[in-house]
């Protein structure tokens, strides 16, 4: 779709980059977090050039393909959206060292990428 912009490319370069022939977990868990920004742009900020995976503003434009035993649908796949989002340790630089994501961490955000788009899908309701 038009819409998701580039998200179909990432998944396909996160994947090689956790599980090809010579790994790459920080490439892998960067192209992860891309698939969802792009996926999720167009619903969260869709005039917002540099948005990201926080979806707190914009909750009531998603529904759950599973519903949450705790009342609110959305919680798990937000839940989901920020493990990815603030387990990616190399993303900024600090006043200490940057550490680089293990395989292990990158192949987890590399799934959690995969189940994101269809644990919390946009809203048919909304506009």
């Amino acid at each position: 779709m038009p819409a998701a912009g580039s998200a179909t490319n990432h998944p396909t370069t996160a994947w090689q980059a956790a599980y090809g022939r010579g790994p790459d977990p920080v490439r892998a868990y960067s192209e992860a977090i891309k698939a969802v920004e792009c996926a999720a742009h167009a619903v969260i900020q869709p005039t917002n050039a540099r948005a990201t995976l926080e979806i707190r503003n914009a909750r009531h434009k998603f529904s759950a393909a599973i519903p949450s035993p705790a009342g609110d649908p959305i919680a798990p796949a937000e839940a989901m959206m920020r493990a990815l989002w603030e387990g990616q340790t190399s993303r900024h630089g600090a006043q200490t060292a940057t550490v680089p994501e293990p395989l292990d961490a990158a192949r987890a955000g590399v799934h959690l990428a995969a189940a994101l788009p269809r644990a919390a899908r946009p809203d048919a309701r909304t506009p």
